[in-house]
């Protein structure tokens, strides 16, 4: 039994679509992106396929007569059926044409891709399908609302700050949402406790965190978590499980959500990650505010037969498909990334050419920021950010110190009272070092951080 659907769009209304596009010039310019000669039918697509390479080679519409010439295809005009036809109409009519046949198509296929195990070329392929549309934001019109304009782009909302003070100065605000910022350090420099900590800020400032870990455990990632939450270190955190767990338990009270979610380190794609939200979504109702990854060189593209040993060219699918699912998301975050063997010479100055991988990842990032960590400086209870690349501020090339707890493995701003709170001194000693290295670093208007850590010292004593 034929459905009515049959007939929706059979050949007939094919040509007159078809009548349409070339009879109006304007209307063939807004449509070309989306028109494809596989969703036509057999006897059509020499025609279509005509009309295109027609169109893109000599910038004019092929009339019926060159068409049937070429191709033995008529395709009247709209004058010859005696109609003239709404062009809001067919704008929306082929549009619904488009994405018909587009789903139309990949269903005919995908028994042959399912038994080729190309399921993310069937997700990407169905997507595609479904979004297909014409333009309709035409972007600023840069003279009419210049005051709106400024008041926009004052407007801080869109920013998301990091939690730490000085590094939302450095970028104006913090991260975009639907953006890519990468942290890239060399071996042991603390790539997965950056991301952890910015993790537990964000969860901590009430958004909902999905934390994706390639490399570590869920358990070791959580087992940080809480060390950090407590300012203890981990030996002490199994040393009082009591005391821990009330401790988080009050913290939460008044955070957000946090996922952390183990993913395979061999073949793991935003595909996958996109499985995971959709789960989440379904079994919480929780729609994530923020996507951390540790870390991208773990990740693979959704295309497998992009050749991985090319790190170039993985990195580079790799970084597009994390932004891409960033933006999809309205979500912001960030991930990590290797420094190369030649940034161990560089002493702390960092720039692209130190990015595993090459310039790829970094074309693509909004953000861009190395870690520095040698152990002199660890030792210290400090750690240093370099900013190699900003979309949304002019740091480049600047640095910023921040406060490590070595016990806690917290990372602070250095004048936090957080952080004088969280890493409380074991003896008057510990105490009296912490004050020197702070005094050449106290400023105008910090006095009152200076002040607490006298106070603490005079409990001590």
């Amino acid at each position: 039994m034929k459905s009515e659907f049959d007939n929706i769009y059979n050949i007939e209304v094919q040509k007159l679509l078809l009548s349409h596009l070339i009879d109006d010039p304007d209307v063939f310019v807004r449509c070309r992106s989306i028109i494809k000669d596989d969703y036509f039918d057999d006897k059509l697509r020499r025609a279509v396929r005509f009309i295109l390479s027609h169109a893109d080679e000599f910038q004019e519409i092929p009339n019926s007569h060159l068409i049937h010439a070429k191709t033995n295809v008529m395709i009247n005009s709209l004058s010859d059926y005696g109609i003239s036809m709404n062009s809001e109409w067919f704008l929306t009519e082929i549009v619904q044409f488009c994405r018909y046949k587009g789903i139309e198509n990949l269903l005919l296929e995908g028994v042959d891709l399912l038994q080729k195990n190309q399921f993310s070329t069937i997700e990407t392929r169905l997507k595609d399908a479904l979004t297909i549309s014409l333009v309709s934001d035409l972007g600023i019109s840069y003279f009419d609302d210049p005051r709106s304009r400024l008041e926009k782009m004052l407007d801080k909302s869109a920013m998301v700050s990091t939690g730490w003070e000085s590094f939302d100065k450095k970028l104006f605000g913090g991260f975009i949402r639907g953006g890519l910022n990468v942290f890239a350090g060399g071996p042991g420099s603390g790539k997965s406790l950056v991301l952890q900590n910015l993790a537990l800020n964000w969860a901590l400032m009430g958004h909902t965190v999905v934390y994706f870990t390639l490399e570590l455990s869920e358990e070791l990632v959580s087992l940080r978590i809480d060390s950090m939450i407590t300012g203890k270190s981990t030996k002490e955190v199994f040393g009082s499980v009591g005391d821990t767990a009330f401790s988080i338990k009050m913290k939460g009270k008044k955070a957000g959500t946090l996922f952390i979610k183990k993913m395979p380190e061999g073949g793991t794609n935003t595909n996958d990650m996109r499985a995971y939200i959709k789960e989440l979504q379904i079994k919480t109702g929780l729609k994530p505010d923020c996507i951390v990854i540790d870390y991208l060189d773990l990740m693979y593209p959704n295309n497998q037969r992009i050749d991985v040993s090319n790190l170039f060219v993985k990195d580079k699918y790799v970084s597009e498909e994390i932004r891409a699912l960033m933006y999809e998301t309205d979500s912001f975050g960030a991930t990590a990334s290797q420094l190369n063997r030649s940034s161990v010479e560089a002493n702390g100055e960092f720039d692209h050419s130190h990015i595993a991988g090459g310039i790829s990842k970094i074309n693509t990032s909004d953000n861009v920021i190395a870690i520095n960590a040698p152990s002199h400086m660890k030792e210290k209870g400090e750690l240093e950010f370099m900013f190699l690349k900003t979309r949304s501020s002019s740091a480049v090339g600047q640095k910023i110190r921040m406060r490590y707890g070595n016990t806690s493995m917290r990372i602070d701003d250095i004048f936090s009272s957080d952080t004088i709170e969280t890493e409380k001194p074991s003896s008057t000693a510990e105490l009296k070092e912490r004050i020197s290295q702070q005094v050449d670093k106290v400023t105008e208007g910090r006095i009152t951080q200076f002040d607490g850590l006298m106070v603490q010292q005079r409990r001590l004593m």
